[in-house]
């Protein structure tokens, strides 16, 4: 399943999003999932959690795919 989110400004970081969206249910379970390598940005598995995510861009977690749009 894929949902669309619609970033304010230029970035939002990943654990920022991860919260935002609901896939995570706070910032602690936001950087556990992106420490254990389960979150992938572009295909690709990220573990930073200050990631700057630019809309265009998609974050792959827990069987859920958000791509990130701008305003």
């Amino acid at each position: 399943m894929s949902l669309n989110f619609a970033v304010r400004g230029e970035h939002i970081q990943l654990d920022q999003l991860l919260k935002a969206t609901g896939l995570c249910e706070s910032g602690g379970a936001a950087h556990a999932a992106i420490a254990d390598g389960q979150v992938r940005v572009d295909g690709v598995v990220d573990t930073r959690k200050r990631a700057k995510i630019r809309p265009g861009q998609q974050v792959d977690f827990a069987g859920q795919t958000v791509l990130v749009t701008g305003e």
